[in-house]
C-alpha cells in the first residue's frame, strides 16, 4: 500500500534508511509527512551491508513520492570501530542469551549514531532540509546502545542548535515505542516486513538469535503476527497465537 505525501512544498526531510524495521516504518512515515525526501543509505563495512542496502531499495521504490537517493561509503569505520562484531570478523556476534544485563555488548559500534547522524545534518544543510530523522527506538536504550536513547537526542540537537544560520531539527518519533507498536504502525502505514532486515550476521536467513533478531521476534509475538522474515531457528509462532499478517 502506497501513502501519497502532504501537498507542502517547502517541506523536506533526511531520512537515513537501512532497510531495517524501525528505518523502514520511518520512511514511510516520513512520506505521509513531507513532500519531498531524501533516503540516505550508510555502508559503513557492517556484516549485514547487503541485505540492508537491498531491503532499503525495495522500502524506498515503494513509497509513492519524489525521493533522492544517497548512499555513501564510509570505509574508514572497519580501521577505526575493530572492538565491534559487526566490524569485525574476528568477533562473533553476540547472542541475547549471553548478553542479558550487558549495558554496551560488542555488537555495539563505536560513536556510530553521531557520526552518521552529522553527515545526515549535513546533507540536510546542503539540500535546504529542515528536519533529519533518527530511527532509534525504545529498545535501543535496553539493547545497549547510549546514542539511541533521549538523552543523547536532546545533546545531538544542542549541538545543531548552534548553526547559524541553517536550524535543523532531529526528529525520533519512533523513540518511545516498543517494537509491538512499531510493527502495528508499519502496518498501518503499509510496510512490507518481510523486505527488511534486521539480523545482524550477513547471511541468507536471519539468524534469530543476535541482540536485534531476538528483539524483533519478540516484537512480533506481543503484536500478534508472524513475522515474514526467515530464520536458522525454529520459531513456534503458533504457541504464541501469532497469526499471518494479510
Amino acid at each position: 500500500m502506497k501513502r501519497k505525501a502532504k501537498k507542502n512544498p517547502a517541506s523536506k526531510a533526511v531520512v537515513p534508511i537501512s532497510g531495517g524495521m524501525d528505518s523502514s516504518v520511518l520512511l514511510h512515515l516520513a512520506a505521509n509527512r513531507y513532500n519531498k525526501i531524501i533516503a540516505v543509505s550508510y555502508d559503513y563495512g557492517q556484516k549485514h551491508c547487503d541485505k540492508e542496502i537491498n531491503c532499503a531499495s525495495f522500502q524506498i521504490e515503494s513509497i509513492d513520492m519524489p525521493v533522492d537517493r544517497l548512499h555513501i561509503k564510509l570505509p574508514f569505520f572497519k580501521d577505526i570501530c575493530q572492538a565491534s562484531s559487526l566490524l569485525n570478523n574476528n568477533i562473533a556476534v553476540a547472542k541475547a542469551k549471553d548478553v542479558m544485563g550487558d549495558p554496551q555488548t560488542v555488537n555495539y559500534v563505536p560513536f556510530r549514531n553521531l557520526m552518521l547522524l552529522s553527515i545526515s545534518l549535513a546533507i540536510a544543510e546542503n539540500a535546504g532540509a529542515s528536519t533529519v530523522f533518527h530511527g532509534a527506538a525504545q529498545a535501543d536504550s535496553v539493547a545497549g546502545f547510549w546514542d539511541g536513547s533521549q538523552e543523547f537526542l536532546d545533546q545531538i540537537n544542542k549541538v545543531s542548535a548552534l548553526n547559524r544560520r541553517n536550524r535543523i531539527t532531529i526528529q525520533a518519533p519512533l523513540l518511545d515505542k516498543s517494537k509491538e507498536e512499531i510493527i502495528k504502525l508499519g502496518l498501518k502505514l503499509g510496510v512490507n516486513f518481510s523486505q527488511t532486515w534486521t539480523c545482524y550476521e550477513g547471511e541468507e536467513q536471519a539468524c534469530g538469535e543476535c541482540t536485534a533478531c531476538s528483539l524483533r521476534i519478540k516484537g512480533f509475538i506481543d503484536a500478534s503476527y508472524i513475522d515474514p522474515l526467515n530464520y536458522k531457528i525454529s520459531i513456534p509462532w503458533e504457541k504464541y497465537k501469532c497469526k499471518v499478517i494479510n
